[in-house]
């Protein structure tokens, strides 16, 4: 079989299983954001915290839980780190440095999960299970809360209430995201993930040293990892390690539980709004985006320069041989059109427009599908953004899902597209006018300006995949990516929310023979435009540095 025919084969059988769990998944999310039940163990979780899961929240109230709670998170986890010298199951290893521990309190809050350090060499048992996978599941529940709240905003009238943070927060760890997780776990130990807690061993020679490896609860990590688009490895390796993707069944399976969430959220939205159309709409725009870039990554990635290309079947430098060219294709486009640092490949072996993809996936703002939550509420923005076109277009006012987008509505739109890339462009800039972040540079030229402009990408967008070639573990890069981070996670929140209560507030205007219809191909055209000509417009001088630059000399 070729691998051209193997990975078609395998994008296939990706999009059957993602087809097979996209109606229940979603219709079951709609029905946990919009019950008035509590759970016993959601009943003890809020007597524990002091919240009264009944209470409605206007926009305000709503973004304060959000804030409040990751910032306590954040010192949680930095406090945390800066204690694991002291702490029983440090397997040895020394506290975290205060800037390297900042940057991963920002990372995993954030939901981006950037590792300026090497998993298996830095994070004892304590950390990683206690610190970093909570992390994992919070961070991802509040991504899903905000983007519900957004939903809400259009789903109710005369009302600026949005439900309650904390009963949205503790629903989407209890109901979803756990029991999810444990099945994934149970998959990927029986694939041949590990999951222990035991400490280092010598496992033979290398290259005239030892060679050692530490267990880990890798697999139960790992299913969180990718079900809360959140990456970060266990192991530096990430996702091309064996202990944590054992073969070509796991790297297919954790596409899936990356895609899993996100896709189904659409259905989810469809069902809240009261029309499935819609969320058909948004999800067929997700869709033809992700598709499409795979199919241009298998062009770039497959096309052969010469005899050593040809021997490969392609440029496999920097790919795993248990998974091939195909199989890493779908995977670095997966994760970097969602908020997922996760990598099976380094992404700067990639060729010079693959690597240009992976940072275009990152800058259309991770909406295809994106982050759990975040992909959400990022297409629907987006969807504002093009309906406000349309408008200008026919000389109406424009509407979407019977409400009105006026002047407040399409500035806190317009707040939320330009943020990040104002934190990606200004700090890239610095890092290359000032002479010390670029020492960090393996490379120079072309491919090392991609290098910079990588790593903020992935730190404003909430990604955490990393480019490679990039020393960043500096004061400099710990301390502005970690800055990035946060304000690219929660500058944007802030504006979600206060369009949702400026939405919920509205009456809604009845359908007109002028009213554009949201629910058709027509809009699905000119949403996927109008995300392309944006992002385009915003990005292409830096991308034309870089990766375009790279790609048109080769």
């Amino acid at each position: 079989m070729s691998p051209e025919l193997a990975g078609v084969l395998q994008l296939l059988a990706l999009i059957a299983a993602l087809a097979l769990a996209y109606r229940p998944l979603g219709d079951y999310m709609a029905r946990v954001y919009s019950s008035d039940k509590h759970l016993r163990v959601e009943k003890w979780i809020y007597r524990g915290i002091g919240a009264n899961p009944n209470t409605e929240m206007r926009w305000p109230a709503y973004l304060r839980g959000v804030l409040a709670f990751s910032a306590v998170s954040v010192l949680f986890l930095y406090i945390l780190q800066r204690l694991q010298g002291s702490l029983p199951g440090s397997l040895g290893f020394a506290s975290i440095d205060p800037d390297q521990a900042f940057n991963t309190a920002a990372s995993f809050v954030s939901n981006t999960n950037w590792q300026s350090y090497y998993g298996e060499q830095a994070m004892g048992h304590v950390v990683q299970t206690g610190g970093l996978a909570v992390q994992n599941f919070v961070s991802s529940a509040v991504g899903i809360a905000v983007a519900v709240a957004l939903v809400r905003g259009f789903a109710r009238s005369r009302t600026g209430e949005l439900g309650n943070f904390w009963a949205d927060m503790v629903r989407g760890v209890v109901r979803i995201l756990l029991p999810l997780s444990v099945i994934a776990a149970i998959v990927l130990v029986a694939c041949g993930a590990i999951q222990n807690f035991s400490g280092i061993h010598e496992v033979g020679q290398f290259m005239g040293g030892s060679q050692e490896w530490n267990g880990g609860a890798v697999a139960s990590q790992e299913a969180i990892k990718e079900i809360g688009t959140n990456g970060g490895g266990y192991f530096n390796a990430n996702s091309a390690h064996p202990f944590e993707n054992p073969g070509p069944f796991s790297n297919l399976f954790e596409v899936f539980l990356i895609l899993l969430i996100p896709f189904s959220l659409t259905r989810t939205f469809g069902r809240m709004v009261g029309s499935l159309r819609q969320g058909y709409a948004i999800l067929a725009t997700m869709a033809t985006i992700w598709i499409g870039f795979i199919c241009l990554m298998w062009w770039t990635e497959f096309t052969h320069h010469g005899p050593a290309f040809e021997i490969a079947g392609g440029a496999m430098e920097g790919k795993e041989q248990r998974f091939g060219i195909g199989a890493s294709s779908i995977f670095s486009i997966s994760t970097t059109l969602t908020s997922t640092g996760a990598v099976d490949s380094f992404h700067s072996s990639n060729t010079g427009l693959g690597g240009g993809l992976n940072l275009l996936g990152m800058q259309l703002g991770e909406i295809a599908p994106g982050g759990v939550g975040s992909g959400l509420y990022g297409m629907l923005i987006m969807a504002i953004i093009a309906v406000f076109i349309a408008g200008l277009m026919v000389g109406r006012t424009p509407e979407y899902l019977g409400k009105k987008i006026g002047t407040r509505q399409i500035k806190l739109a317009a707040c939320y597209i330009l943020i990040t890339p104002a934190l990606v462009l200004v700090f890239t800039a610095f890092a290359m006018a000032l002479p010390t972040p670029a020492n960090s540079m393996t490379n120079s030229g072309a491919h090392g300006f991609s290098e910079i402009l990588y790593a903020y990408t992935s730190g404003a967008n909430n990604n955490g995949s990393a480019f490679a070639g990039l020393n960043a573990d500096t004061q400099w890069f710990n301390t502005t990516i970690g800055i990035a981070m946060l304000l690219g996670r929660f500058l944007p929140m802030v504006f979600v929310l206060a369009l949702a209560g400026s939405l919920a507030e509205q009456t809604p205007v009845p359908a007109t023979a002028g009213t554009l219809r949201t629910e058709k191909p027509l809009f699905t055209g000119l949403l996927v435009g109008a995300i392309l000509i944006i992002t385009g417009l915003t990005y292409f001088p830096a991308l034309a540095l870089g990766p375009l630059a790279e790609g048109l000399a080769t």
